[in-house]
């Protein structure tokens, strides 16, 4: 949820090759890699560039840290020992220039207007494989899975996913899942980890049924992800658990709500406005307002990476005026104008400054920010438990554990369990450091121990028969 960085950089959309043309005298055919490192996330990069039937040129991109394979490069060109590689399917330019040994290319990736260095050098077949994802689960699975539709009248969608149950009539507890920031399909696919796959398996091995979803726009599900809020998506989490308690062999009184990250904001909403439902699980859920939270994580991201401490600081200084702005302005416009001076300040090009404007003013990231999350845990009134990994830069336990406690005690809730699972980050993977960038390195999709306290936490409050 860094507002800078709160999509992955490179979409997971992959496509044909297509027969591209180019000055191909000095262009070095083959496979490149290189890492790209922005906003505390590293993520390889490699593109194949060949000589197409015509005599042309055609390259393909893939991110492997991604999953993303054969992206088409819409355009190659190569002028002495100059490379210019479009990939207009995601917006993205680069351009380098081969060393006099040919042993590199040195340049510039550019996207929605934002340039980072890229040094590319020649890759093995190995440069481009995915990394280990061990805890991935095949087929065939020891429980019955459904290819599911369920509708959200409000919005006059209908979203597909996939119900996971166990063996046997039941009547079975049941779980719907509620993905963090971005658009996500139903497994929850993040830097080629399936987070919700690895959770939804090991929850339905426990007894346990679990529907997951491909939020609207993405995958199977029908509508429109962009200029959707919280409150939106909030609406589509409310049908899910409605589909979800009429369900035959669900019992309709054990259905609970688990969200991670931004899910962890959602499922009390819906839970005291929308659809109440039996419990709540929220995974490394926000408890203070997301104003404060992208502060906070913007500093404590920077500080991970070794920035002095006056650095950090004047971030925070920076981020906090960008945060008042977007709560203050009276629209879009006025945020765009009280923005622009600073942005420039910074140094940034007339590219960056429009593109993180329009970040800025996007529909969801203003709603994020002006949103107290409070008021509704305060609200709540059934069992819940609260996750967070003492390692997670984005919502920091520090700042977070405490008032969600406290946000609780003062509910009518008489069963409220807050922890820390210590050495964990975000995505409650082991981690070093807790920085993004390790997301991708990180073969564990989710700690084990994080998923046995899930587990064993809903089979307390919904003994499976």
């Amino acid at each position: 949820m860094d507002i800078w960085n709160r999509c992955l950089l490179v979409t997971c959309i992959v496509g044909l090759m297509f027969p591209l043309t180019g000055a191909a005298q000095n262009v070095p055919l083959g496979s490149w890699s290189g890492t790209l490192k922005a906003g505390g996330t590293e993520l390889r990069l490699v593109f194949h560039i060949k000589r197409g039937d015509d005599g042309g040129l055609t390259a393909t991109m893939d991110s492997p840290d991604q999953g993303a394979t054969g992206i088409p490069v819409s355009d190659v060109t190569a002028t002495a020992d100059r490379v210019v590689l479009t990939v207009a399917q995601i917006g993205g330019t680069y351009e380098g220039t081969l060393t006099s040994d040919g042993s590199k290319i040195e340049g510039t990736w550019t996207q929605n207007g934002r340039s980072f260095p890229l040094t590319l050098t020649p890759a093995d077949e190995t440069s481009a494989k995915s990394p280990s994802r061990p805890q991935h689960p095949e087929p065939p699975y020891p429980y019955i899975q459904d290819t599911v539709a369920f509708q959200n009248e409000s919005a006059g969608i209908t979203l597909a996913g996939t119900l996971t149950r166990p063996q046997g009539e039941g009547p079975h507890p049941a779980v719907v899942l509620i993905s963090g920031s971005g658009p996500q399909n139903r497994n929850s696919r993040v830097f080629n980890h399936k987070l919700f796959l690895v959770l939804a398996d090991h929850l339905t091995r426990q007894g346990i049924a679990v529907l997951r979803y491909d939020e609207r726009g993405v995958g199977d599900s029908e509508g429109t992800y962009e200029g959707a809020t919280s409150e939106d998506l909030a609406r589509d989490v409310a049908a899910a658990a409605r589909f979800l308690e009429a369900r035959p062999m669900i019992d309709s009184s054990e259905v609970g709500l688990l969200g991670m990250s931004e899910g962890g904001l959602l499922a009390p909403m819906v839970h005291t406005r929308l659809e109440a439902v039996d419990f709540l699980v929220l995974m490394a859920g926000p408890s203070v307002p997301g104003s404060k939270i992208l502060v906070e994580q913007r500093a404590k991201i920077a500080a991970a990476k070794g920035a002095p401490s006056a650095t950090v600081d004047s971030l925070r200084r920076v981020q906090r005026r960008v945060m008042k702005i977007i709560r203050t302005a009276p629209d879009s416009a006025a945020v765009a104008e009280k923005l622009r001076p600073i942005l420039r300040k910074q140094g940034a090009t007339a590219k960056q400054i429009q593109s993180q404007i329009e970040e800025v003013t996007s529909p969801w990231l203003r709603y994020f920010v002006q949103h107290d999350p409070a008021p509704a845990l305060r609200q709540v009134n059934v069992p819940v438990l609260a996750l967070y990994g003492s390692k997670d830069l984005q919502v920091p336990p520090g700042q977070n554990a405490g008032p969600m406690r406290e946000a609780l005690r003062q509910s009518p809730s008489d069963d409220a369990t807050v922890r820390v699972l210590e050495g964990l980050n975000h995505l409650f993977q082991p981690a070093e450091t807790g920085l993004p960038s390790q997301y991708a390195q990180i073969d564990t999709t989710m700690a084990p121990r994080a998923l046995n306290t899930v587990s064993e936490w809903i089979r307390e409050q919904a003994p499976v028969r």
